[in-house]
């Protein structure tokens, strides 16, 4: 059933927000750090493990589905909620976090991009696409 996805969905986004929630308090920040983070990896591991195991049947996994395509409104939704404007202004730590992910992140497409390596190109769709 669909409402089981949705129930799976729900129970990794609060046990990420604890997680999350944990991790601020053992960094001495009053903030969620990650929640959304843990709460995504832990879905993505738990789906698969049921999937493999046979116990996550495809009405389900339509539930998982129809909140994926709401993941990026979601996330910029609990993104907002987040007090950017302090940690900025605690100091340049945020700010480096943020660069150095993003150069890093940026560094790592040609490395990821090379794992698959070449494939030949899809086939044209139809006689008119092979003009």
């Amino acid at each position: 059933m669909i409402v089981y996805g949705v129930a799976v969905l729900a129970a990794c986004l609060i046990a990420g927000m604890i997680v999350g929630d944990a991790l601020g308090a053992l960094l001495g920040v009053e903030s969620n750090v990650g929640g959304v983070g843990f709460a995504m990896l832990l879905l993505i591991l738990l789906t698969d493990r049921l999937r493999r195991a046979g116990q996550f049947p495809q009405h389900s996994a339509d539930g998982v589905l129809f909140w994926s395509a709401m993941y990026i409104p979601i996330v910029v939704a609990m993104a907002s909620i987040q007090n950017v404007v302090a940690a900025v202004g605690a100091g340049p730590v945020a700010l480096l976090a943020g660069v150095l992910a993003t150069v890093l992140s940026w560094g790592l497409v040609p490395v990821l991009s090379r794992i698959g390596g070449a494939e030949p190109p899809l086939p044209p769709i139809s006689e008119e696409a092979e003009v």
